[in-house]
C-alpha cells in the first residue's frame, strides 16, 4: 500500500515553491510551467494548484494477463515515472487494468511519482454499489489514497457525488470529478460542472471532435475546473492517423515544434486555453516517447490552431 506519510502533494508543493516565486503576478492555475524548451510543460488543477504534466497516460488496453503482455506496460510506466506527477488514468470497466497497474506500480516502487486517477459508477443511483467499486479500486491499485476519482460517463453522478465529496474531506480522495466520452452528454456534463464543486472534468475532444469547445469548456473555465481529454487521438472510434496515412507533416508544424502527426494532434488540443492535460492511451514505449514530445516546447496559438483546423477540414475523409 502507498505510504501516506510521504505525502506526494506536500513534496511537490515544497519542490515548486522556488519556481512559483518568480511568477506571483499570476494565479497558479493560470500559469504554464515551461522552464526550458526541453522540460515538460505542466499545468495546475485550479482548485488545488497542484501541477501535472500536460501529457498523461490512458490505460484502457492494460487489462492483460500474462507476464509477456505486462512487460511492455512495465516499460511504459517506468518511463512515465521519470516525469513527476504524471496522470495515469484507469477505470474498473477496463477489464483488470486497475489490478495490473497496481501490481506494476508497486513492483516498480513508483506510486509517489504518479497522479493516479480512476472512476466509479452508481447505476440507477445505487450509491452502495458505487462505494463497493471504490473500495475495490483501492485494493486493486494497492494504494491508500487515490488522487482523482471521477464518475464514469456521468453514471449516477448526482447520487454519488456527495459521497465523493465526503471521501475527499476524509482524505481518501484528493480530487473528484466526472467523465464523459459522448457529445450527447456534454450539456449534462456542463450542468454538473456548474452545480457541483468539481476539481476535474474528463471529456472527449480532438481535432476531429471539437463539440466540447461550445459546451463543456466554457463551463469548466467559468468554474475553474481542470479539463482532461480522453481519446485525444481519436481512439478506436476513428483514429486521426487514418486520415493522414499518406499525408506528409506540413512544414509549418515546426513553428510549434511538432515532429510527428501525434505531436501535432496533441499540441493542437493542448493549445486550447481550457485544456489542462491530454490522456492518450498506449502500451508501447516508442509511442509514449512520441506522445511526450507534445508536452515539450512551443504550443500552437489561436492563429496556428485555426490553420491546423483549416488544413484538417480540407483533407478527404478516410
Amino acid at each position: 500500500m502507498h505510504d501516506t506519510a510521504h505525502d506526494p502533494s506536500r513534496r511537490r508543493l515544497l519542490r515548486g515553491v522556488a519556481a512559483a516565486s518568480a511568477a506571483l503576478a499570476l494565479p497558479a492555475w493560470a500559469r504554464t510551467d515551461r522552464p526550458t524548451a526541453a522540460a515538460p510543460i505542466t499545468r495546475a488543477i485550479p482548485s488545488s494548484g497542484e501541477r501535472i504534466p500536460v501529457v498523461g497516460l490512458g490505460t484502457n488496453a492494460y487489462g492483460v494477463a500474462t507476464a509477456e503482455e505486462k512487460a511492455p506496460l512495465r516499460e511504459v510506466l517506468q518511463r512515465l515515472a521519470r516525469l513527476d506527477n504524471s496522470v495515469v488514468d484507469t477505470a474498473p470497466s477496463y477489464r483488470n487494468s486497475e489490478a495490473v497497474l497496481g501490481e506494476l506500480i508497486e513492483e516498480l516502487g513508483v506510486r509517489p511519482r504518479f497522479f493516479l486517477a480512476t472512476k466509479v459508477t452508481a447505476p440507477d443511483g445505487d450509491v452502495a454499489r458505487g462505494v463497493e467499486q471504490m473500495e475495490a479500486s483501492f485494493r486493486h491499485l494497492r494504494t491508500d489514497v487515490i488522487d482523482l476519482m471521477m464518475v464514469h460517463n456521468l453514471n449516477g453522478a448526482e447520487a454519488i457525488l456527495p459521497t465523493l465529496a465526503e471521501w475527499k474531506r476524509a482524505g481518501r480522495l484528493r480530487h473528484i470529478g466526472i467523465t464523459t466520452s459522448s457529445d450527447r452528454q456534454h450539456a449534462e456534463a456542463a450542468a454538473l460542472i456548474r452545480a457541483y464543486p468539481l476539481d476535474v472534468v474528463q471529456v472527449n475532444y480532438s481535432l476531429d471532435d471539437r463539440e466540447a469547445e461550445s459546451t463543456v469548456f466554457p463551463a469548466a473555465q467559468a468554474r475553474g475546473t481542470a479539463v482532461l481529454l480522453n481519446v485525444p487521438l481519436g481512439g478506436r472510434r476513428g483514429s486521426l492517423f487514418a486520415r493522414v496515412r499518406d499525408v506528409p507533416l506540413p512544414p509549418w508544424a515546426a513553428e510549434f515544434e511538432a515532429a510527428s502527426w501525434a505531436q501535432l494532434f496533441l499540441k493542437y488540443s493542448l493549445g486550447h486555453p481550457a485544456v489542462t492535460a491530454v490522456l492518450p492511451g498506449t502500451t508501447k514505449l516508442a509511442n509514449l516517447e512520441d506522445n511526450l514530445g507534445a508536452g515539450r516546447g512551443a504550443l500552437p496559438d489561436a492563429d496556428a490552431r485555426r490553420r491546423i483546423e483549416a488544413f484538417w477540414d480540407a483533407l478527404p475523409r478516410a
